[in-house]
């Protein structure tokens, strides 16, 4: 693909975006879909174009516009680029975004804002493409804020609802505070290389010889900002909430693309982070904590949402796991994986959703499988993927990180492992616990009111409710609303779902490792971005027979995680309610997310609430605000006061204050004109 045609990518979206955000009020719905799919999916065509150029063997795309910041020698251009690192993010975004969008025009067909919507859709993707093709920190750092404000709105589309608005702004404050933290490494960058070009700072950073110190911290705070993107502790509190918005946003935004930000930012600038091991350390310790530390809280969700939810969070923290260990491919490998089989799972739990007409609760759901036949199938594949078993995509991009972390020469591997492990065993046992709750056992759906079967599908009424979401958007914890007939959603959401579920079993197979006979071939596709990092990897002497162990352990986990999901909810489906009551103090703590939501509100929230009353009620708004004006009027009393006693209306008066004057006058005259002369 020429070079030339590179700027279409983000472009095409962004005309949509503009399109659908002003005329599409006025346009038939027909119409707004047309224009959402044709200006993403063109760009899905490009970036296969481009695919087929770097598979080739074609030398990194690059477009650069004119000088776009020029200041005393400090210039930042306009510039576009695509290495092998690059590619693999825009057939992600492009590829998942072009897929949820057809999904999105089935499932939000009868909403309110339709035409919103797929704005926001587009405008989301403009940004998202901007950040991954951005050839400096500056520009990245226009979409990495682009994407935090089309999350807002997205989060909160349904803004007359209050969860979802306060969703929004959630996301949107907890990102700001991890956008500060790059700002701040963006100007330590400036301060130490003098640019914010990618390619002039990894290579100056690349010939220092020392480790440490500025890089630490110029890592540290690139870590912050990319703990708010990407949803790590202690800036994870924003994912969860998001699930207000519409499920096809779930899987958009917060399972394929604007989550995996962070990740990508932080093996982007891996020269830098290999520069400080403290900082690597810090990644390393905070992907574990993350992910053992989500999974935890997934176990016991009963929405089918926030059970995803935390699973994304708890898989974003094995990729800072493996950034942390300078297994900086394996995070990307991960990334992708994750990218299918995480949107399939968002968009088959909305198919299901759409089913039960709004039902998020998994306690209401139960022996589906027969009645949304390929919603089950398709869902099982992404099950399986994500449960680590053989030979599905996330067994492999799993497997590969715990064999790095292992392996690695960090002083604390071998425990992170191990967090790793029990980690995969959790996502095991808490993915197959949703499998069972909703597609086995006894039926718990709850159907009433008018004959659903002969009017379902698409452009139906009861459609209507189940695509556009309304019982979502009104929908109370423990009320039903069920119409009779559960049913099967609408080719054009099935079909983007069995795509992710083709992805999920073979989308891991070109990261095959050599001891299970294949040649790891996305290692070797991003070896030219990762190549020092890859030359530290390949220092580490590779035994076979190791990695093996290490990957049967990793399956037997997955499996013992299986079988404990089977035995407590199909075989003795009474047992984890006895469980849940034998210890209920853990269960209570693990249901209530640890209590870090109260505790953010309790000290840190309410503290700021408090003082800044307290100082803008009292200083600023009283003293200030009201206080100079009622001064400067009081002022003005006085001084009027007083010269109304000279507007007496006394001719005496009068005669008195104009012999004061002149006398005034004269001495100024006399004594005033002398001293004057003198000076």
């Amino acid at each position: 693909m020429p070079s030339s045609y590179l700027w279409l990518i983000p472009l095409l979206p962004f005309v949509g975006f503009l399109i659908n955000g002003t005329v599409g009020r006025k346009l038939p719905r027909a119409a707004v879909t047309g224009i959402a799919l044709l200006f993403t999916a063109i760009p899905a065509l490009l970036v296969a174009w481009i695919w087929s150029g770097v598979l080739a063997g074609a030398a990194p795309l690059a477009v650069v516009s004119r000088p776009w910041i020029a200041i005393s020698g400090f210039t930042v251009n306009f510039a576009f680029t695509v290495d092998h690192l690059t590619a693999i993010m825009l057939g992600v975004v492009t590829g998942v975004g072009f897929l949820i969008h057809l999904y999105s025009a089935g499932y939000m067909a009868h909403e309110d804002g339709y035409w919103r919507f797929f704005a926001y859709l587009n405008l989301f993707m403009f940004f998202m493409l901007v950040l991954v093709l951005s050839s400096s920190f500056l520009l990245l750092f226009v979409g990495w804020e682009g994407v935090g404000l089309a999350s807002y709105l997205l989060i909160g589309f349904y803004f007359k609802k209050d969860a979802a608005a306060n969703a929004g702004k959630k996301a949107f404050i907890v990102n700001r505070i991890g956008d500060f933290g790059f700002l701040l490494a963006m100007f330590l960058i400036i301060a130490y290389f003098g640019t914010l070009d990618f390619a002039t700072v990894f290579a100056r950073a690349s010939t220092v010889h020392h480790t440490g110190g500025f890089f630490t911290a110029i890592c540290l705070l690139l870590v912050l900002g990319a703990a708010g993107k990407s949803a790590q502790i202690p800036l994870y509190v924003w994912l969860p909430d998001a699930m207000e918005g519409p499920t096809p946003v779930s899987a958009l935004i917060h399972a394929a693309t604007m989550v995996t930000a962070g990740i990508y930012m932080v093996a982007r600038c891996h020269v830098l982070f290999d520069k400080s091991p403290a900082a690597l350390t810090v990644v390393a310790c905070i992907g574990a904590a993350t992910a053992i530390f989500a999974a935890s809280i997934g176990l016991v969700q009963q929405d089918i949402k926030r059970v995803l939810a935390y699973s994304t969070v708890s898989q974003l923290g094995y990729m800072f796991l493996a950034c942390g260990v300078g297994a900086y491919s394996a995070a990307i490998f991960h990334l992708m994986t994750h990218a299918f089989f995480k949107a399939l799972l968002f968009l088959a739990a909305g198919s299901v959703i759409h089913a039960l007409s709004g039902e998020q609760d998994m306690r209401k759901m139960g022996a589906m499988r027969r009645r949304i036949p390929i919603t089950f199938w398709t869902m099982t594949m992404g099950v399986i993927a994500i449960g680590g078993i053989y030979p599905f995509s996330g067994f492999f991009s799993k497997d590969e990180i715990l064999y790095r972390t292992f392996v690695s020469d960090n002083p604390i591997g071998k425990l992170l492992w191990f967090v790793g492990l029990v980690t995969a065993g959790m996502t095991s046992f808490y993915m197959f616990r949703l499998w069972f709750k909703t597609f086995f056992g006894q039926s718990h759906v709850e159907e009433h009111g008018a004959d659903h079967a002969a009017t379902a599908g698409h452009g139906s009424p009861a459609h209507a409710h189940a695509s556009g979401h309304v019982m979502e958007d009104e929908h109370d914890e423990g009320q039903a609303a069920h119409p009779h007939g559960v049913h099967e959603s609408p080719w054009i959401m099935l079909f983007p779902l069995v795509i992710l579920a083709i992805l999920s079993l073979i989308g891991g197979w070109v990261g095959i490792p050599a001891a299970l006979g294949g040649h790891n071939e996305i290692e070797h596709f991003l070896a030219p971005v990762f190549s020092s990092s890859t030359e530290l990897a390949e220092a580490v002497p590779v035994s076979h027979g190791l990695e093996l162990t290490l990957a049967a352990i990793s399956l037997l986990t997955a499996a013992i995680g299986f079988f404990v999901a089977f035995f407590l909810y199909i075989r003795r489906p009474g047992t984890s309610t006895a469980l849940a009551t034998r210890f209920k103090p853990v269960y209570t703590l693990l249901e209530n997310k640890f209590y870090i939501d109260e505790l953010y509100s309790n000290f840190i929230l309410t503290p700021i609430m408090v003082v800044s009353r307290l100082l803008l009620a009292g200083v600023v708004d009283q003293g200030v605000v009201n206080g100079v004006p009622a001064a400067t009027s009081a002022g003005v009393r006085g001084l009027g006061s007083l010269t109304r006693r000279m507007q007496s209306g006394n001719i005496r008066s009068y005669a008195g204050w104009l012999a004061l004057g002149a006398a005034a006058v004269l001495a100024f005259m006399i004594f005033g004109h002398a001293t004057w002369m003198q000076l």
